[in-house]
């Protein structure tokens, strides 16, 4: 029986899989993307990624007959090219990727974006399995979705399809100025909903960096206020710093609820537009808790035409292996 090799290349790191005719990722391997060195060395590293995983493998009995890579970056999914990256990966625009893996392997390979490749994965075995269309929607570094339309996910003409964070949202916007948003805009969904947004907008409500370096630890502080406790600013702390605690639980907590308004409204709006027959809510915050996901889910019922009232909204069950089992639906198919 034949397997495929099904890869997830992001900003910080590469992960692939030998992956069954049936979805089952057997094997894995992940390294660090060289993200810094150029597209040669990052298509060299992850040929060998790839070949290392190729004989292991065959060393199990199993052939391999292609590779499916789900990339970071706007690509090109008929020429198999990077067509526009940010400076998470420096020297990924215009990196031939399908001819430059294919060249080194001598296998068939097929890629697409990484968060098609996400959505497709859920799409097929994951939240979104049995579906005939299904919108996911991707909350954490950034914002990006997919539409999957009867197995495939809409590309869009200049392949751009499914960059959901950047279009505008009222909530991105500060003291009557639009928030600037990574892609050189301002006001958009990715400025105010995504992780990063959702830390500075902590620091702009008041919130202390003493209290809090991350996201993560954001919510930490509004887990400890919503279940009122002390959370080691007691009676024996000096009261200049038991009220910069106090001020950044409620930072915290007012940054939470306006980062998921502002993500649900948005995946509302979308539901609007394209009557997905499910929508799968992924990424890091959707994965943080009640705290974020029931104002999210609220705002998104607020938003919704009747007809759609009734839409499910359900988290991501793939997890990690979902771009990989994504990617490798690609050559499956």
């Amino acid at each position: 029986m034949t397997h495929v090799i099904g890869v997830d290349l992001g900003g910080t790191k590469t992960a692939a899989g030998v992956v069954s005719p049936a979805g089952v990722v057997l094997m894995s391997e992940t390294i660090p993307t060289l993200n810094r060195a150029g597209g040669d060395a990052i298509l060299d590293a992850t040929a060998a990624l790839i070949a290392g995983l190729v004989k292991r493998a065959a060393d199990a009995g199993l052939s391999v007959s292609g590779v499916g890579i789900g990339s970071a970056g706007v690509i090109n999914a008929v020429a198999g090219s990077v067509v526009s990256a940010t400076d998470a990966i420096r020297g990924w625009a215009g990196t031939p990727l399908v001819d430059g893996l294919s060249s080194r392997l001598g296998l068939v390979v097929k890629a697409v974006n990484d968060v098609h490749a996400h959505a497709l994965g859920e799409a097929w075995l994951g939240a979104a399995a049995g579906s005939s269309s299904s919108l996911m929607v991707a909350f954490g570094t950034g914002v990006g979705g997919s539409f999957v339309l009867d197995g495939s996910p809409v590309l869009g003409h200049r392949f751009v399809g499914g960059h959901v964070g950047h279009f505008a949202s009222p909530y991105a916007s500060f003291d009557g100025s639009p928030l600037p948003c990574v892609c050189g805009g301002a006001g958009h969904v990715e400025a105010i909903a995504s992780g990063p947004a959702l830390y500075e907008a902590f620091l702009r409500f008041g919130g202390s960096a003493l209290d809090a370096v991350d996201t993560r630890e954001v919510f930490g502080l509004a887990s400890s206020a919503a279940d009122g406790l002390d959370d080691g600013a007691g009676a024996a702390s000096p009261d200049s710093r038991t009220a910069s605690r106090s001020t950044s639980r409620a930072a915290a907590l007012r940054a939470i609820g306006i980062g998921a308004a502002a993500a649900g409204q948005a995946v509302g709006g979308l539901i609007n537009i394209l009557d997905p027959e499910t929508v799968v809510v992924s990424g890091g915050l959707a994965d943080a808790g009640e705290l974020w996901w029931k104002p999210m889910e609220a705002a998104l019922r607020q938003e919704l035409l009747e007809p759609l009232v009734s839409v499910p909204v359900v988290r991501a069950t793939l997890g990690n292996t979902a771009a990989i089992v994504g990617a490798a639906k690609l050559v499956i198919n």
